[in-house]
């Protein structure tokens, strides 16, 4: 989805949707001083831009049917850029300020723009979860989540890492008709990650 090329091919194949979900990104640590112009445009092509044509081809149907739902998944990194990662916190940075921008422009409409922004997530149920426990140990398993929570993210709240499901309850609701007055928001199940009230 970096290419405008693949945006138009799924356009193409599904010419209209209620519910756009913009989920595709890619993380990859490195140093900034490391970091070429091309990890920079590379990451901005993926984790904005696709969601950026994506959103322009839909948006039309949407306001014209007065109905619809565009979200960005962004990141709690868009609020606490990582060192490790500054290309990819100012990727996601650039979500938020897009699904704002895109919802003051659907004002009035029946038409809602939000961004979700996670916490550290992990699928229990992936079979790389499974390998690594297998590998090292649950017990080492535990201790190593508890050791990243301890030195990465100590201001999270409930120091251990969310599971999809709890990241998709809340994007459930955000798509769903019962949000019609949730929009333009940066809406954060980062597991209290980011230490602000607002």
């Amino acid at each position: 989805m970096s290419k405008a090329e693949d945006a138009t091919r799924l356009a193409k194949a599904f010419p209209e949707v209620d519910i756009l979900v913009n989920n595709v990104g890619n993380f990859i640590p490195k140093e900034f001083t490391q970091t070429t112009d091309q990890d920079w445009y590379e990451t901005f092509e993926l984790n904005v831009m696709s969601g950026v044509r994506l959103a322009r081809h839909y948006l039309p149907g949407m306001k014209q049917r007065n109905w619809g739902r565009i979200i960005f998944i962004s990141s709690e990194s868009a609020l606490q850029i990582p060192v490790k990662s500054i290309h990819y916190g100012m990727s996601k940075a650039a979500q938020i300020a897009v699904a704002r921008g895109l919802a003051e422009s659907v004002a009035k409409t029946g038409v809602t723009v939000n961004s979700v922004l996670p916490g550290p997530t992990r699928d229990l149920d992936d079979p790389r979860a499974a390998e690594m426990a297998k590998r090292f140990g649950a017990k080492l398993v535990e201790e190593m989540e508890e050791q990243f929570f301890k030195t990465r993210r100590p201001t999270s709240l409930i120091q251990r890492f969310a599971h999809p499901d709890e990241v998709a309850s809340l994007i459930v609701y955000v798509a769903s008709p019962l949000s019609s007055a949730t929009t333009g928001a940066a809406l954060r199940v980062d597991g209290g990650v980011v230490k602000s009230a607002f």
